[in-house]
C-alpha cells in the first residue's frame, strides 16, 4: 500500500485561513477528547471551568461547544452539562493541518448544498462526452482502489466534471474559490480510508458510482440525494471513531 500522504502545505493547495479563537478551542477540547483526557461518556467541565483553562469567554466557548454538537462529537442535556458521545481518530490530527477541522467541516457543509444542486442540473444537462469522461475517471478510481493508493486529484476532478456539467459556470466558480478547502478535505478523508480495510474505499467508490449511475439516467432527483449523501457521508467518516 501507498504511504499515506500529508495535506500540502499553506500556499500550495491547503486551507491558509488563520482560524479564529472558538476554532481553536474547538480544536483544542476534540484533542483532549481524541487523547483520552476526556473519555467517552465523561461530562465535560463546566462552561465556566473550561473558559478559565481556555482564556476565553462564554461566547467563544459556546461557540466551540455547538460546533462540536452539530459533529456528533459531544451531546448536551438539560441541566446537567456535556457529555462525550464518541473519541473520533487520532488520525484525523494525523492528517489535518493545525487549526483546519473546524473549517474543513464547513466545507464539507458548503459542498453538499453547492454540489448537490449541481449535481441535479448536471443530470439533464450533461452531454455524452461529459458522461464519458465521468466514466473514465471512475475507472482511474477503480485502479487507484485496487492499488491502495491516494487518489485525491482524480477524487477532485470527478467532483469538478459533474460541476462543469450542470452547464452553470457559477457552480464551478463557487467550488474553485474553495478548493484549497476541498483538496484539504479531500487529503483527509481519503488519508483516513486508507488507514481502514479496503473496503471502506470501496464504500466511498460504490458512492461515486451512485452518482454516475443517476447521471447516466439523467435522474436529477437521484443525483441530488447521491451527491449530497455522499458528501455528508464523508463528513461523518472524519468523526467515525469509537
Amino acid at each position: 500500500m501507498a504511504t499515506a500522504q500529508k495535506p500540502v502545505a499553506s500556499g500550495q493547495g491547503a486551507a491558509s485561513k488563520e482560524p479564529n479563537l472558538s476554532d481553536r478551542v474547538y480544536e483544542t477540547v476534540l484533542s483532549k477528547i481524541m487523547d483520552g483526557e476526556f473519555p467517552v461518556g465523561s461530562k465535560l467541565p463546566t462552561e465556566h471551568a473550561l473558559c478559565e483553562q481556555f482564556g476565553v469567554s462564554r461566547p467563544v466557548l459556546r461557540q466551540a461547544l455547538k460546533q462540536l454538537r452539530e459533529d456528533d462529537v459531544i451531546v448536551s442535556r438539560q441541566g446537567s452539562g456535556s457529555f462525550v458521545r464518541r473519541r473520533p481518530e487520532t488520525g484525523v490530527l494525523d492528517f489535518a493541518p493545525v487549526g483546519s477541522i473546524a473549517d474543513i467541516q464547513r466545507t464539507f457543509e458548503f459542498r453538499s448544498a453547492i454540489e448537490g444542486e449541481a449535481a441535479y442540473l448536471a443530470a439533464t444537462r450533461r452531454s455524452e462526452a461529459q458522461l464519458a469522461k465521468m466514466k473514465a475517471i471512475l475507472a482511474e478510481l477503480d485502479d487507484i482502489v485496487a492499488k491502495g493508493d491516494l487518489g485525491v486529484d482524480s477524487d477532485e476532478a470527478f467532483h469538478a466534471v459533474i460541476c462543469e456539467a450542470s452547464d452553470n459556470p457559477y457552480f464551478s466558480t463557487a467550488r474553485m474559490s474553495m478548493k484549497a478547502n476541498i483538496i484539504t478535505g479531500l487529503n483527509l478523508t481519503r488519508n483516513l480510508s486508507l488507514t481502514k480495510p479496503q473496503e471502506r474505499m470501496q464504500l466511498v467508490q460504490a458512492e461515486h458510482y451512485a452518482i454516475y449511475d443517476a447521471m447516466e439516467r439523467m435522474d436529477a432527483d437521484g443525483a441530488r440525494r447521491a451527491m449530497r449523501l455522499h458528501i455528508d457521508n464523508a463528513r461523518r467518516r472524519v468523526f467515525e471513531g469509537g
